[in-house]
């Protein structure tokens, strides 16, 4: 069974050289530095997280490999201008195993409809399930369908569906608002 493999996640996504994206809840930078390898230098990734402590480790990730595309944020996404960003500022979100752990998803999708410009997208990874202790707690879990709903009742449609995996699932909406 395979884990996120963040490489071959990326190359399935819309992405082009040159779009600016933010890797909301960016964790250890798993998908931060591989983004900023695939926008180019043209481009750019906010790699932006609650936890201060792995941001100091992806901007060290980051200059380790030569990339000066990453600018990373200290934030709070669920929070109305939490992120920091400007409105209608960003091509890309991703949100990869944090949709389980937001405690104000509604607020968090506000805020990525805020950043998004007009027919941005944002691609979901999140756990398929919580299998027996590997992911998390089985209530926390946010199936697919809950996924589908709560960005569709914001500005959001569905673009499409890409491999993540054996346990998560992943989904690509479009803002149409």
């Amino acid at each position: 069974m395979a884990f996120l493999v963040p490489d071959e996640i990326i190359k399935s996504l819309p992405l082009e050289n040159g779009m600016i994206v933010a890797d909301i809840g960016a964790g250890s930078g798993a998908f931060a530095i591989p983004l900023a390898r695939n926008v180019g230098d043209g481009g750019k990734v906010y790699a932006i997280d609650i936890n201060k402590e792995v941001l100091v480790k992806i901007k060290k990730d980051a200059k380790e490999a030569n990339l000066s595309n990453v600018e990373i944020i200290w934030a709070n996404a669920e929070v109305k201008d939490g992120t920091k960003l400007s409105d209608n500022s960003v091509d890309f979100v991703l949100v990869s195993n944090l949709l389980f752990q937001a405690e104000d998803k509604k607020g968090l999708v506000e805020e990525i409809s805020r950043i998004l410009k007009p027919k941005g997208m944002i691609a979901v990874i999140e756990w398929k399930g919580s299998f027996g202790g590997i992911g998390p707690k089985e209530s926390a879990v946010v199936s697919e369908s809950e996924a589908q709903k709560l960005f569709s009742d914001s500005l959001f449609a569905e673009y499409n569906k890409f491999n993540a995996g054996d346990y998560h699932y992943g989904v690509v909406f479009v803002k149409i608002k």
